[in-house]
């Protein structure tokens, strides 16, 4: 009965007009649960060599909590201005309530199973951060570069917590504008997790730069 009840969920979640949404696939559940919940869509279209993005609200309820079903596909320079919009249409509204939140849908691929990610209130900057702010950049190849400085994974924390700093510091974080989302997903999981033990050095998760 379990698994009937999961493959109707993401039927009615996922399907919409013939169309689907791949979503993202991340090795963990953040939020296994969402209650009083509306759909949006955002699937993934091509026209010739240019990549679309087809925005689907027709059932979004601006008193409940928000589920966007991004495609894992769609690059965050089509993804982010959409989610902009959505939320100021929101704010807007008579009707919101002011528990009600907005939720990011991807698989947990270990699982198997549907979670979200809550989508907390970021301002998204479309473009390159200022001259001499310290900048965690996650490109669409792969490579991950703090400053200029191109890191592994493994590298990343220590390198951090090595750099010599003289007064108080903040690290923003930047993506590339072709990133895909699901990628999107996964850098941002990884940067929440990097813990910064030097004094004075801290990371600004209320602002991402995307160029």
């Amino acid at each position: 009965m379990k698994k009937i009840i999961v493959a109707l969920l993401l039927l009615s979640l996922f399907s919409c007009q013939k169309k689907e949404v791949l979503l993202p696939q991340l090795d963990e559940t953040i939020v296994a649960d969402v209650k009083d919940h509306s759909p949006i869509y955002m699937f993934f279209e091509t026209n010739g060599k240019d990549t679309l993005i087809d925005v689907n609200r027709s059932n979004s309820i601006s008193s409940t909590n928000w589920l966007f079903n991004i495609d894992k596909r769609l690059p965050l320079k089509l993804v982010i201005p959409e989610i902009q919009k959505l939320q100021a249409k929101k704010e807007k509204s008579a009707h919101k309530s002011e528990t009600a939140e907005n939720y990011f849908t991807y698989m947990d691929k270990k699982k198997k199973t549907l979670a979200f990610l809550p989508l907390v209130e970021v301002e998204y900057v479309f473009d390159n951060p200022t001259l001499g702010m310290n900048t965690l950049y996650f490109k669409a190849d792969g490579k991950m570069y703090f400053n200029k400085q191109q890191l592994s994974e493994q590298e990343l924390e220590q390198y951090l917590n090595d750099l010599l700093i003289e007064r108080e510091s903040e690290i923003f974080i930047g993506y590339d504008k072709n990133l895909s989302f699901e990628n999107y997903l996964k850098y941002r999981l990884k940067s929440k997790k990097i813990v910064i033990k030097k004094l004075g050095l801290s990371i600004n998760y209320a602002k991402e730069f995307i160029y």
